[in-house]
């Protein structure tokens, strides 16, 4: 959430931010919010000056029966009129309040300097070259849904029959595969890159969305439990961030680093009506998630450690991929700057996106008031929030079964696993 105070003072920064992001259709609602400010200010300052009446008035009232001269009856009545239309004032501002809060919670985050211009993915920069490893695939390759229905090892069929389309079962070795891709990558970033793994709940409140910014502009792209008034969490981003919603952190702790494997719900998931086939858009996935709290003057650097982690992924487990920068017509409404890492698919001949790396300052800080104390004598100040995908394993299979099938038609397991799977190779007897 954007602080209003900087709405206030530089309205015009906002309104071309909006242009940058390509959300023109936005700008009126930064006119209705400094006209509810405006209203609001207008009207505390009117209670204000009823309450310090009613205060004034008071004490005569108490003065003339304490001196015998009258009842101070005119006076009472006065004030109770007074005390009515204070209370009107009050529920006149928390209704002002709130509105002002809805169209301040659907305002995107402000775009980093480095930002390209531009108006939908085909403008994204390429932030890395394509970095490639040597696969021999001189041959007639499968797709992933052919490799995974020749070796027993997906099931979208059956999936789909028990949940419905988007929902894959993984069997036998496929299974012992994908545990096998998340403990390696939990492993990898708690060992060797600093962070605490977390195993998160997979439903939240409405609180959490909130605190992240997936409420209310992306309500309708969540499985809601409406029952218990309970969400399936669309990104282990959420539940992490939330853990310290509301808490003043110790500066010393700074930065706080954490990782998390989580299964993820999408309800938007499929319905773009292309690129639906098997693992390339699902309802539901498995993810390794990075989350990071920083002092505000860390945060870019931090940006690129966090992209660096996600990037050491693929290169120990040798996928090609590249990075993308985000333009400002592409970039999520909640992030400040991001990339993109993307894997390459060689049956589907793209690249498919693998991870997202985001800066969102104090967006998420200040909507989940979570701050810090620079020193003793120092203001609080939210800290800034970044987390990155580390990664999704839904596409990132996509590219390993690729790139790792054999001509055979087998999938040979990359090095870096087998300590995991304790099996070289899934071959067509697998089960």
């Amino acid at each position: 959430m954007l602080d209003i105070n900087v709405i206030r003072q530089n309205p015009e920064e906002v309104l071309d931010m909006l242009r940058r992001r390509q959300l023109s259709s936005e700008e009126p609602k930064v006119a209705e919010l400094l006209a509810l400010d405006k209203k609001r200010k207008e009207l505390v300052q009117h209670s204000d000056d009823q309450k310090a009446l009613r205060n004034k008035v008071s004490k005569e009232i108490a003065e003339i029966k304490k001196s015998g001269k009258g009842s101070g009856d005119d006076l009472i009545i006065e004030m109770k009129r007074v005390s009515e239309d204070i209370a009107g004032m009050d529920t006149l501002l928390s209704s002002l309040e709130a509105e002002i809060e809805t169209i301040l919670l659907c305002i995107p985050n402000k775009l980093h300097h480095s930002v390209p211009a531009g108006r939908s993915a085909e403008d994204n920069l390429v932030f890395k070259e394509p970095v490639n490893f040597e696969h021999d695939l001189n041959f007639a390759i499968k797709n992933h849904l052919e490799l995974g229905k020749s070796l027993g090892i997906l099931d979208f069929e059956r999936g789909a029959k028990v949940s419905g389309a988007g929902f894959p079962a993984y069997i036998g070795k496929g299974a012992r595969l994908e545990r096998a891709l998340i403990n390696f990558m939990l492993d990898l970033h708690t060992e060797k890159h600093g962070y605490t793994e977390v195993f998160p709940p997979f439903f939240v409140n409405q609180e959490s969305l909130r605190g992240t910014g997936q409420w209310p502009k992306f309500a309708d792209q969540v499985y809601h439990m409406q029952e218990d008034n309970l969400y399936a969490i669309p990104t282990a981003e959420v539940p992490i961030t939330n853990l310290h919603r509301g808490e003043m952190l110790d500066q010393k702790a700074l930065p706080i680093s954490y990782a998390a494997y989580s299964a993820c719900f999408r309800r938007e998931a499929g319905s773009y009506g292309k690129d639906t086939r098997g693992f390339l858009r699902v309802h539901q996935f498995n993810k390794v998630e990075m989350v990071k709290f920083t002092r505000p003057e860390e945060s870019y650097r931090t940006l690129e450690q966090i992209r660096e982690n996600a990037e050491a992924i693929l290169i120990a487990l040798k996928i090609p991929y590249r990075v993308l920068l985000l333009c400002s017509g592409d970039i999520s409404a909640n992030a400040t700057k991001c990339y993109d890492i993307e894997v390459w698919s060689p049956a589907e001949n793209k690249y498919l996106e693998a991870s997202s790396c985001s800066n969102f300052e104090d967006y998420q800080a200040r909507r989940a008031n979570i701050r810090f104390k620079p020193d003793s004598k120092s203001k609080p100040e939210f800290v800034h929030t970044l987390n990155g995908s580390g990664l999704a394993t839904s596409r990132l299979m996509v590219s390993l079964l690729e790139h790792y099938q054999t001509p055979e038609g087998n999938i040979r397991v990359p090095e870096v696993l087998r300590h995991y799977t304790r099996f070289d190779e899934i071959t067509q007897a697998a089960g």
